[in-house]
This record gives structure tokens, C-alpha cells and sequence, in this order.
């Protein structure tokens, strides 16, 4: 009897692997459905967050405009541009176009240490850039579903569309959620 049941019970185990390999591949399909690799920006001088979006590496760094005296620039106090990966990580400024109608920040000075931000081409979501209490360091945090989430990096999915209209699918926010101190990935839909 024991013989007849390991054929069975090795029949089974490769059958419930297989399962479980092939579900985990859909999950992490799903889970992050872009092709590409993407790269994780490494000491970049006051950066705030950075922006990844299909269709290449390239990625967009917000950071911290300071003046010459370390204060923040009241009028400008985010710096946008991009680390071009795929070509050779060089620096680029945003080009007028970039600046104006996509990737720009429109700020708003609220109190000396909080300024709100919106993006050009998403106007209808706040973030606040803000000054810790703790450490004196500045941050950008957004409310997603009734969580505050301290920025650490947007994901923008985008399959086909043109050059004024692409097709946005999602985009996702990946931070710290302020309540818990945990790591919290939010998708938020663009349309």
C-alpha cells in the first residue's frame, strides 16, 4: 500500500509546486507589471523623492532647492531633473515642455517651514513638503487612502498612448506610512 501511495504523493507535490510557482509569477506580474528594471537613485544630494515611468530607466530626482546660506529657496524649493540611465546616468535639467506640462512642481508657500506642491500635468492631489520636528530635515508626504505617507518614490505605469496623451494606467506611491513607521505602497488612479 505505501508503495502505490509515493507515486501519488510525488505526483501531487510537483503538481501543487508547479502551482505555486506559476501563481507567485502572476503575482509578482501583477504586482509590478512594468519590463524594465529600474534603478534605485543612490547618494543624490538632498533628494526629497524620485519618479520612474515607463518607457526607459531614465528617472526624474526632486530635490531640495537650497540657497547659498543652506535655507531653502522660498519661491522654488523643489528642484526637479533627471539622472539619465540609460545614458550613462548623466544629469539632465527638464526640458520646457518636461517642465511645464509634465513632470514640473507648482509650489505654494503655506508657513515658513511648509510649502504645498502639485504636479503640472495631476494638479488635484496636494503633497506638502514639510520640516521634521525630530531631525530638522525636510520631506514630502501625501494622503492616500486616509494614510499620510512620507514620499520616497512614484511609479507611473504607462502603456502606449503618444507623446501629449499618453496611456496612463496607474501610478503608485511607495513611502513610509507616518502611524505605523511601516513601509506602504499606495496605487492611486490618474485619469
Amino acid at each position: 500500500m505505501q508503495k502505490a501511495i509515493r507515486p501519488l504523493l510525488k505526483i501531487l507535490s510537483i503538481t501543487f509546486t508547479s502551482i505555486f510557482l506559476y501563481t507567485n509569477t502572476i503575482w509578482a506580474q501583477n504586482t509590478n507589471p512594468s519590463p524594465l528594471s529600474f534603478p534605485t537613485p543612490k547618494n543624490v544630494d538632498n533628494m526629497l523623492f524620485y519618479l520612474q515611468r515607463d518607457p526607459n530607466i531614465n528617472t526624474l530626482i526632486y530635490a531640495l532647492n537650497l540657497e547659498k546660506d543652506g535655507e531653502v529657496n522660498r519661491s522654488q524649493p523643489i528642484n526637479a531633473y533627471w539622472l539619465r540611465y540609460a545614458e550613462k546616468g548623466e544629469k539632465k535639467e527638464l526640458g520646457y515642455i518636461q517642465r511645464k506640462f509634465a513632470y514640473g512642481i507648482l509650489a505654494k508657500e503655506i508657513s515658513k517651514d511648509k510649502f504645498e506642491l502639485r504636479f503640472v500635468s495631476h494638479k488635484k492631489l496636494p503633497f506638502y513638503l514639510l520640516r521634521s520636528g525630530s531631525d530638522q530635515k525636510y520631506y514630502v508626504l501625501v494622503t492616500v487612502n486616509d494614510k499620510k505617507i512620507k514620499i520616497n518614490r512614484l511609479f507611473i505605469r504607462i502603456e502606449g498612448g503618444s507623446f501629449w496623451l499618453p496611456n496612463v494606467k496607474y501610478a503608485s506611491i511607495e513611502g513610509t506610512e507616518l502611524s505605523t513607521g511601516k513601509p506602504v505602497t499606495e496605487r492611486i488612479s490618474v485619469k
